[in-house]
């Protein structure tokens, strides 16, 4: 196809001065012909400069939320296809052009692929591994893999600006879950979502336990939101986590007065065990960390959901 729609990238970043420069620099690899400006929404300034030397146009977010920068992004652009970047992702060779065909063969509104969680650290390799794992991701296909099609969710996303502009972009009340919120709302009005597990976007997860706790509590909270502005949207993924939590509680106090009540938590720590020293000959000493990191995004986004 020699002919292709034209094409700007936004990236909203904000404390990413460490990761900005590789996201940009591969975007601007790709070989699609008609890529145009690569628009970047800065909350802070070294995430701003970093950008800025890394060849990208940086308008200002000062509310540092993603929504706000991806829609302040989004104006600043004209192309007729817009592609949403994460500040910490990096796009494979070949990506923007397999998106947009995608999109025309397919009459899809949105495509999109897999996140593919790589560390560097010790931490990040383990915690990449848990959201990697079904008992960390479940059964999203963005996360775990799958046949191509139409699916509730992708990861980033390749749109025709039309089909932005008709749902009036992100939901600027969403600091999490705003691409599935916007996903959710493109479905619901006969939309399609397209994955293709082909666009396979590496991802660098947080890099301790207590940053990963933060982001997990989030995405409870915020999907507890969702749940009340888009009632019947529940996945049972989204449920497991506050069950287990709840499981877990009632069962440490009820094994006082009846001990065999322990084996339930006896039974998800040697589930998760099981699942790090599955790892071992692919991770190494890393795996060791899987259990703690599954542990952790169970219980912090089960406590969101239940405090949302």
């Amino acid at each position: 196809m020699t002919d292709r729609p034209s094409l700007d990238v936004i990236i909203p970043a904000a404390h990413a001065a460490r990761s900005i420069g590789q996201a940009i620099d591969a975007v601007k690899a790709q070989s699609y012909p008609s890529l145009g400006s690569i628009v970047v929404a800065a909350f802070d300034e070294d995430s701003a400069q970093a950008a800025r030397d890394h060849g990208a146009s940086v308008i200002p977010n000062p509310t540092g939320s993603t929504p706000v920068g991806l829609n302040e992004a989004l104006r600043a652009t004209t192309a007729e296809i817009v592609a949403r970047v994460d500040a910490h992702s990096v796009i494979p060779a070949g990506y923007l052009e397999r998106a947009v065909d995608s999109l025309i063969a397919t009459g899809a509104d949105s495509v999109g692929g897999m996140q593919v969680p790589t560390g560097v650290t010790g931490w990040e390799k383990a915690i990449a591994a848990a959201m990697a794992s079904p008992l960390g991701a479940g059964d999203a296909r963005y996360r775990i893999g799958g046949t191509a099609g139409p699916a509730e969710t992708v990861y980033l996303g390749v749109f025709w600006r039309k089909t932005l502009e008709e749902h009036g972009g992100y939901d600027e009340r969403f600091s999490r879950n705003q691409d599935y919120e916007l996903n959710h709302r493109i479905r619901e009005s006969g939309g399609v979502v397209w994955f293709d597990p082909e666009l396979r976007v590496e991802y660098r997860p947080r890099g301790s336990l207590g940053k990963l706790a933060r982001q997990y509590f989030d995405y409870g909270q915020w999907k507890r939101t969702f749940s009340r502005t888009h009632p019947g949207s529940l996945r049972w993924r989204q449920l497991a986590p506050p069950l287990v939590l709840v499981m877990l509680a009632v069962s440490l106090v009820a094994g006082i007065w009846w001990p065999p009540a322990w084996l339930i938590p006896a039974g998800y720590a040697l589930a998760l065990i099981v699942v790090g020293l599955a790892g071992l000959p692919r991770l190494g000493i890393s795996s060791l960390g899987v259990p703690a990191a599954l542990a952790t995004m169970h219980l912090s986004w089960g406590l969101g959901f239940l405090s949302g």
